[in-house]
């Protein structure tokens, strides 16, 4: 913690790049884990549950996982997220940048954030465009489908979808012009999103993770702990 401390003091430019890790600590499920969502056992694989192609081939089955098992509304931020708002707000930290659709960065206060999976509460339908939250589509406890009779789809990257493509550029101009990548909750295994570390160049890499990743060499600093805990310890 002292050497994490003294990197944050030293920073002028902070990216926080966050992965699934970061929101089990609100309760919500990560996927690859022991306990993870993608352990346990369905009839047709998560892959394929949330892909592009099933979404419109079997759109009821579709939505009974999407709504029962990756909808957490309740949920609320945690301390790494209410950290990150606040080093948001110090100056330090100038984006986050995370693979999670809970919006929980945002509920949290921080302002500059890229959803690279995009969120679950936007969703919009695919005929005539208008948007609905993420409570329309909970509370509608099956397909929900616009006032005009169109489908609606939620605002997240599905398997067999490319990233939107402001979204990247985003991302990955705020990891280039950062002196310091801070990594956290992520096992960096999941591309395209875990490629973008290689385009950090600052001084400072950080790893805040449970587990080992592929980048756990080239860190200045690798910590296994929960984010949550290792960032609430932080002064400003």
């Amino acid at each position: 913690m002292k050497t994490l401390q003294e990197i944050i003091d030293a920073s002028k430019s902070i990216v926080f790049f966050g992965g699934a890790g970061v929101s089990t600590e609100s309760n919500i499920p990560d996927f690859r884990s022991a306990d993870g969502l993608y352990s346990k056992r369905y009839s047709v694989p998560p892959e394929v549950l949330l892909s592009h192609e099933y979404f419109f081939s079997h759109t009821d089955e579709f939505y009974d996982f999407y709504i029962n098992k990756m909808m957490y509304l309740s949920a609320k931020p945690n301390k790494a997220h209410l950290k990150l708002a606040e080093l948001e707000r110090a100056g330090k930290l100038k984006a986050v940048v995370t693979q999670n659709i809970d919006g929980l960065h945002r509920s949290a206060g921080s302002k500059c954030v890229y959803e690279l999976h995009g969120s679950v509460h936007r969703n919009y339908c695919l005929k005539c465009g208008k948007s609905y939250t993420a409570e329309f589509i909970a509370n509608s406890g099956k397909t929900p489908y616009c006032e005009c009779g169109g489908l609606i789809k939620p605002d997240v990257v599905l398997y067999g979808e490319s990233l939107d493509d402001k979204t990247v550029t985003g991302a990955l101009s705020a990891i280039e012009g950062c002196d310091t990548l801070i990594i956290g909750g992520t096992s960096l295994t999941v591309y395209p999103a875990a490629s973008f570390v290689q385009y950090f160049h600052g001084n400072e890499l950080v790893l805040i993770n449970k587990t080992e990743t592929p980048y756990d060499r080239k860190a200045s600093l690798v910590i296994r702990n929960k984010v949550g805990e290792v960032l609430d310890k932080i002064k400003l």
